[in-house]
C-alpha cells in the first residue's frame, strides 16, 4: 500500500511528489505516466520560456507562482547545473492604444513585486537595433529560456534519488476503489490518489465525483523555427496581448540553444493528442470536442469564432511571419523555414458558462485531489503552485 500514487509524469506531477518527500521524508509514493519516459506532452513541449509574473493582476494565483516560480526555477538550474540562456524579454506596442495596454502590464508587475523598466525608443535602438516599438517598451531582465524536457527531466532524477517509486509505459485504466487504481501493469494500492494527468484530468476526475461542469479542449501550438538564428534574434520579443484571453500573441522566443523561433498558434485541435495526422486518433474524444467546439463557435463565446480563424491562417509561414514582422524592423526573416515539434494546451472550459478558465483551478477530498487547469505559466509555476497543492489540498485531509 502507498501513501501516495501521482498520475501524470509532467511537471506538476513530479513537483508533487518532490514536495510531498520535502514534508513527509518516510511516505511512500508511486508516480506513473503511460508513456515510456517523462515529460512527453506539454512540459516537454513548450516554449522554456521562464516568465516574470506581471501579466496578471496582483490578487491571482498566477501572479504570485509565476513571480515565485520564476527565482525557484533559476535557482534549481543553478544547483543542478542545468542550463539557462538569461536572455530577458522586451514587451513592445504599436500605437496608443497598445501604449495603454503596455501601462497595466506595468502596474501589474509593480503590483506584484516583479523587476520591470522602461526603455524609451532610442534605448531600445541601441540594445535591439532590430526590434521596434511606439514611443516605449517594457524590459524584462528576470525572463529566461531552459529547455523544458531537460529540466523537466532533472525533476524525475531528483524525486528516484529521493526515494520516489517511478513506472512508466503504465497507463491509469480506472478506479477500482476509493483505495485501488488499474493501471495498464495491474493494479496499484494507495491511501491517497492524486490526478496530473494534464490532458486527462477531467476524465480522471470524473470518475471520483469531480469537474462536473468542466471539459479539456485542447489547443495545439507550433513555432516555425530559424534553428542557425540568421535574424540574429538577441531577446524574447512579445506584443501587448489581449488580456481577456489566455493566450499571448505571435512573438519572438529565443530559445536556450540560441535557436529563434516565431508563434505559437493556438489551433483548436480535433482531440487531446492530435499532434500530427491522426496519431492516438480517438473518435469518442473527438465527439466530445467537437461537440464543445461547435457550441463555441455558433455562440462565438469568448471571440472562438474569430480566434479560430485567425490560428487556422497562421499554418501559412508568410502570414505568420507576416504578423510577427510588426514588432522587428530590418530583421531577417529567411531563417525561419522549419516547424517545431508541436505541444498540445490542455484548457479548461467550463460547460456552463462556455468560458476558459484562465486562472489554476484544484478539486479534491481526503481519497484524491485532481489538478484540472495547469495552464501557462504553469511550467515556470510548478515549484510554488505544487507546493500550494499538497498544503491546501492534499496534507489538510491527512488526519493519521
Amino acid at each position: 500500500m502507498y501513501d501516495y500514487l501521482i498520475i501524470g509524469g509532467g511537471i506538476i506531477g513530479l513537483n508533487i511528489a518532490k514536495t510531498l518527500k520535502e514534508k513527509e521524508p518516510n511516505s511512500k509514493i508511486i508516480l506513473i505516466d503511460k508513456e515510456p519516459e517523462l515529460a512527453m506532452h506539454s512540459s516537454g513541449r513548450n516554449s522554456g520560456v521562464l516568465h516574470a509574473g506581471f501579466y496578471y493582476s496582483a490578487d491571482s494565483l498566477k501572479a504570485k507562482f509565476t513571480r515565485d516560480g520564476n527565482k525557484a526555477m533559476h535557482e534549481f538550474c543553478d544547483q543542478r547545473g542545468l542550463h539557462v540562456n538569461r536572455c530577458a524579454k522586451v514587451v513592445i506596442a504599436t500605437n496608443e492604444e497598445e501604449l495603454k495596454g503596455l501601462e497595466e502590464l506595468k502596474r501589474r508587475g509593480d503590483n506584484n513585486g516583479v523587476e520591470l523598466r522602461w526603455m524609451n525608443e532610442d534605448e531600445l535602438n541601441e540594445k535591439y537595433p532590430n526590434i521596434k516599438t511606439y514611443k516605449k517598451a517594457l524590459f524584462s531582465p528576470t525572463t529566461s529560456t531552459v529547455d523544458p524536457k531537460e529540466l523537466t527531466l532533472e525533476f524525475g532524477k531528483v524525486i528516484e534519488e529521493m526515494g520516489v517509486a517511478i513506472l512508466t509505459n503504465t497507463a491509469y485504466k480506472k478506479r477500482i476503489s476509493d483505495n485501488e487504481v488499474l493501471t495498464s501493469q495491474g493494479s496499484i494500492k494507495c491511501k491517497k490518489v492524486i490526478n496530473c494527468a494534464g490532458l486527462y484530468a477531467d476524465k480522471i476526475a470524473q470518475e471520483y465525483g469531480f469537474a462536473k461542469n468542466y471539459v479539456i479542449i485542447p489547443f495545439k501550438g507550433i513555432y516555425l523555427k530559424d534553428k542557425d538564428n540568421l535574424s540574429q534574434l538577441q531577446t524574447n520579443v512579445y506584443p501587448v496581448p489581449n488580456l481577456a484571453n489566455p493566450f499571448l500573441g505571435v512573438h519572438y522566443t529565443l530559445t536556450v540553444k540560441n535557436e529563434a523561433k516565431i508563434g505559437p498558434t493556438a489551433i483548436p485541435a480535433f482531440w487531446r493528442e492530435n499532434y500530427k495526422g491522426f496519431d492516438n486518433f480517438k473518435l469518442e474524444e473527438m465527439v466530445q470536442i467537437l461537440f464543445y467546439e461547435a457550441k463555441l463557435f455558433l455562440t462565438n463565446a469568448f471571440g472562438f469564432r474569430s480566434l479560430a480563424y485567425t490560428e487556422v491562417k497562421k499554418y501559412i509561414k508568410s502570414h505568420l511571419i507576416g504578423l510577427a514582422e510588426g514588432l522587428t524592423k530590418n530583421m531577417n526573416h529567411k531563417g525561419y523555414d522549419s516547424w517545431s515539434t508541436p505541444g498540445i494546451r490542455a484548457q479548461l472550459l467550463d460547460t456552463k458558462t462556455l468560458e476558459l478558465v484562465q486562472d489554476f483551478v484544484v478539486e479534491g477530498d481526503e481519497k484524491s485531489v485532481h489538478v484540472l487547469n495547469a495552464v501557462s505559466p504553469a511550467f515556470t509555476s510548478s515549484i510554488p503552485f505544487s507546493k500550494w497543492v499538497v498544503e491546501k489540498y492534499i496534507l489538510v485531509y491527512c488526519t493519521d
